[in-house]
């Protein structure tokens, strides 16, 4: 699949390296945590999860962007190296991001009460699933929810009016999904699909009108709001699936993580 190799070759690219810890838990999860300079007392946290459709990526190819958030904002980031399906499908993954979570809500250096998730693509769509699974559970409560693109909902293989969008296309789509999914019930394992949204943490959503994954992104944000849920969209015409990865310096990607990191910081970061 051209659109699934071609994505392959930008999310493998490496990332830079240098002053990031990394560690595995107990529960085999990995972890490249990235703490602010000079930070003297506990810090608000964000847990990041990469993009790569379930199925590809490594925590490593954001090692840029992570590093910006925490540089940007002045906080400790945590980019969780969980484990891909077919070979680990639905729940590992997630469960992966929820062992990550609770490890970064109980570090010292990190406040608990100030801990957002968040993630690009499939990375979104993870996120998406762990503020359900943090709000089941009732152990963690993240402060905010970050969601690049996310991939929400496997019905949009079959619905999509275009079958070749650019980068990730409807067959890439039925591939991750049906690779992530495995014999779990879309009715749970499927963030769009879930019934109850209400109780969620505060949520910013940014896509591109050219993006496979716009028309469910916004019906999911619609959704959250309908449910009480306080959403901020942004929405990017022209752009393409991973527009920001592709052209980091575009004025049009600095925009969209500025949006990112104005969410963020409002979340986050107590006005001085």
């Amino acid at each position: 699949m051209r659109a699934l190799s071609g994505l392959t070759e930008r999310l493998l690219s490496p990332g830079a390296s240098g002053d990031v810890e990394v560690i595995t838990l107990g529960s085999g999860a990995g972890v490249r945590l990235f703490r602010p300079a000079g930070a003297t007392e506990p810090t608000p946290a964000l847990l990041w999860i990469h993009g790569g459709g379930y199925i590809i990526g490594t925590a490593r190819q954001d090692d840029r962007l992570c590093r910006r958030f925490s540089t940007r904002l002045g906080i400790t980031v945590a980019s969780v190296e969980y484990r891909l399906a077919p070979e680990h499908p639905y729940p590992i993954p997630l469960e992966d991001c929820y062992s990550v979570l609770t490890w970064l809500a109980g570090l010292p250096a990190v406040d608990s009460d100030r801990v957002a998730i968040a993630g690009a693509s499939a990375g979104g769509g993870l996120a998406a699933a762990l503020a359900l699974l943090a709000r089941d559970r009732g152990e963690v409560t993240p402060a905010f929810q970050v969601l690049a693109y996310p991939m929400l909902d496997d019905r949009s293989s079959a619905t999509a009016e275009n079958p070749n969008y650019r980068l990730w296309n409807t067959r890439s789509n039925h591939f991750g999904w049906t690779a992530y999914l495995g014999n779990a019930d879309p009715q749970v394992a499927v963030p769009a699909r879930r019934d109850d949204l209400g109780g969620l943490p505060p949520a910013w959503i940014g896509v591109g009108t050219h993006d496979l994954f716009h028309d469910e992104d916004l019906a999911y944000a619609e959704r959250l709001t309908d449910a009480g849920v306080p959403c901020r969209v942004e929405v990017v015409p022209g752009a393409f699936h991973g527009f920001d990865l592709v052209a980091p310096k575009a004025p049009v990607s600095r925009r969209f993580f500025d949006s990112q990191c104005d969410s963020l910081r409002a979340a986050l970061v107590p006005a001085a």
